[in-house]
Order: C-alpha cells, then sequence, then structure tokens
C-alpha cells in the first residue's frame, strides 16, 4: 500500500490519532514495537494560529517515527488554511484532517464530525489544506451524522475528487460516540461501491490481533488503524504482524518486560516534558500496562503517591505482592530508564514560521 509515493508494504497497521495518549513518547513506543504509521494527537486550527503553547508542543515529532502524519481540525477555514503553513514547515510525511471526532465542544463549531452536517464546507476546509500543503493530504472521518445521514459513499468520491490521498474511515456515526458494535460492513461498501482509487483505512473494535486480521479479510480495507487496543498495549503492532505470519497469539509480555516498556516509555515522557510533568501525565498509562497482573490496582495506588521517575521506578524494582512473577532484577529495569532518558531520536522542535497576512 502507498499513500503518495510512501511505500508501507502489505496489510499496513497504523497507530490512530487519540487525545493525551497519542503523544510523541507513546508513539515511539509503538513505532518500536512494530507500527506502520503513526499520527499525533489532534491539534487545534485555532489553537495554532493564536500561539498556544499546549498545541504548539503537539507538533513535535522525532525523526525515528517517520513516517508520521501530523492532525488538525476545525471549523474555521481561514484558520485551518494557516494552521496548515504552520504545520507544513514543521516538516510531517503527511498532514491529516480530523473529520470524526464526536466531542460537543469540537462538533459544536463544525470541528471533527459536526463538520458531516455540511459537506461543502467539508470540501472548502479540504481544498484549503491542499492548496497551502506541501505534503500529501489525508482525512479521518466516520460514516456519517446518524443512521439517517450517512453519506460516506459521496463524502470518500467528493474527498478523492478534491485531491486527498487517503481516506481512513471510523466505522461508526457520529451519534454512537464509541458504543454499540463498529459497522465494519460499510468499510466493504467503500471498496466496493464507492469507486474511489486511494487506499482505504479501517477504523473501530480492531483491538486485538485477531480483529485486526479480520478487518482486513472482511472489508478489503488497504490498512487497520489502531485506536484503543494499543493503550497500554503497544504490543499490539507486533503481536498482529506475528498472528498474521503465523496464525498464533504470541505469550503475552512478562512483568519483566512490561516494566522494561513502561521505565522507557515514562522517561521519554520526562525528556519530552520535564520530569514533574511526566511522571504525572504517565500516570494514565499503568492502568493499561499492568491490566490483568495480581496487584495491579495496590501498584498503581503506589505509583500514584509518587512525584519523581526515580520513585517510580522504586516502585517498580521493589513491588512484589508476594508474588515472585512480580519481581525484576533491579538492573534491567535501571539500565533501560537510563538509555531511554539519553538522545536515542533526532526531535524535530515545532517553531511556527512567520505567517503574513
Amino acid at each position: 500500500m502507498q499513500i503518495a509515493g510512501i511505500n508501507f508494504g502489505d496489510r499496513p497497521i497504523f497507530l490512530a490519532p487519540m487525545e493525551d495518549v497519542s503523544d510523541p513518547p507513546f508513539r515511539l513506543m509503538c513505532k518500536r514495537l512494530g507500527a506502520d504509521m503513526l499520527y499525533t494527537e489532534f491539534i487545534s486550527s485555532g489553537g495554532l494560529t493564536y500561539g498556544a503553547d499546549d498545541s504548539h508542543q503537539k507538533l513535535d515529532i522525532y525523526e525515528e517515527e517517520r513516517p508520521v502524519a501530523i492532525q488538525i481540525f476545525g471549523g474555521d477555514v481561514d484558520q485551518v488554511r494557516e494552521a496548515t503553513r504552520i504545520v507544513d514547515a514543521v516538516g510531517p510525511d503527511i498532514i491529516d484532517i480530523n473529520f470524526g471526532c464526536p466531542v460537543k465542544k469540537v462538533v459544536c463549531k463544525d470541528g471533527g464530525a459536526g463538520i458531516l452536517r455540511n459537506l461543502p464546507k467539508m470540501q472548502e476546509i479540504t481544498a484549503a489544506v491542499i492548496e497551502e500543503s506541501t505534503r500529501p493530504v489525508t482525512v479521518k472521518t466516520r460514516l456519517g451524522w446518524n443512521d439517517e445521514t450517512i453519506q460516506i459513499l459521496d463524502v470518500a468520491r467528493m474527498l478523492e475528487e478534491t485531491g486527498v490521498k487517503a481516506l481512513a474511515v471510523h466505522a461508526r456515526t457520529r451519534k454512537q460516540m464509541y458504543k454499540g458494535e463498529a459497522r465494519w460492513e460499510w468499510l466493504r461498501r467503500i471498496k466496493e461501491e464507492s469507486g474511489i482509487s486511494i487506499p482505504l483505512i479501517g477504523n473501530g473494535d480492531a483491538t486485538t490481533p485477531e480483529k485486526i486480521e479480520a478487518m482486513f479479510e472482511e472489508t478489503g480495507v488497504d490498512a487497520v488503524m489502531v485506536g484503543r487496543g494499543a493503550i497500554g498495549n503497544p504490543w499490539i503492532f507486533r503481536d498482529a504482524k506475528i498472528y498474521r505470519e503465523t496464525g498464533e497469539i504470541p505469550p503475552p509480555p512478562t512483568w519483566s518486560e512490561r516494566c522494561k516498556v513502561v521505565a522507557e516509555h515514562l522517561a521519554l515522557k520526562c525528556e519530552w516534558l520535564g520530569e514533574k510533568k511526566g511522571v504525572l501525565e504517565m500516570r494514565r498509562m499503568y492502568g493499561g500496562y499492568f491490566k490483568g497482573f495480581r496487584g495491579a490496582s495496590k501498584l498503581r495506588t503506589l505509583i500514584m503517591e509518587e512525584s519523581t521517575m526515580d520513585g517510580v521506578l522504586d516502585v517498580l524494582l521493589n513491588f512484589d505482592e508476594d508474588d515472585a512473577n512480580l519481581k525484576v532484577p533491579t538492573t534491567a529495569v535501571r539500565t533501560v530508564a537510563v538509555k531511554a532518558s539519553l538522545p536515542v531520536a533526532t526531535r524535530v522542535r515545532a517553531v511556527a514560521p512567520v505567517i503574513e497576512g
């Protein structure tokens, strides 16, 4: 599969853009464990144009991540146009437009899935991004606003005619939010009935290696985008590829393996955000990393009490809950943490160019 000359090979697996999840440290962990394409968190066009620090920080990427897409959203055409110029200057491989976020504060201003109620404006925004970008432009969207307004076949054709190089579809409507089952039959219909030739990326309920492979088989999509299934489980990309090749699911990561990845993830967070903020933001990840292990709840409680990276690592090293499987040699985690804190990848800092009116 290719997107504007970027070759991803056969049946690639992408990391979805997820707010408060798909930051540079997490993306790097997923890349190292097999993700073929990475997307940033969605970034507000308004935040970029007004110079908001948090929006500009989300533009940071590591060279090791490539190919990587920066995703933007917004319902104001002029803001989106200016934001595209800022993003383009940072140098991503792809610029992606979010037409799928269902959150109320986003859709109320025609951002995200809100634009599904105004398809002419969707086309206008898409055209503006393409005009300002020197990179390939892609789109992520949903089936429609609700069951009565599913026009995804027409939307797919319109987006390709406008110049989009690939289309990702979350197989739910905005009304569904994240509830119920994703409707994969629509992905198959897009492939068979829309007549588009650009790659179709499927998204929604691809949460295990078996489901990832099933989406490929049942829908014919060119790539699968994984979201929730990767939270606390960056191994899903590696496991899905092994499952495809062997028909067997690899054993889950051991406690020691999990500790090593958590230590590296934490160190990257602290290097990117600073230790204080990095430790705080990492807290939301532990539940996924240690899910299913005896004593995980107690471990999370102990970790939450720590405010330094060394403190968190000491908890990991000394926690055993009377279970030999929960103990890991001190040198294993310490060594990985120290290595991870070194410049393991070249970071591209987001620097906003001077935008002339």
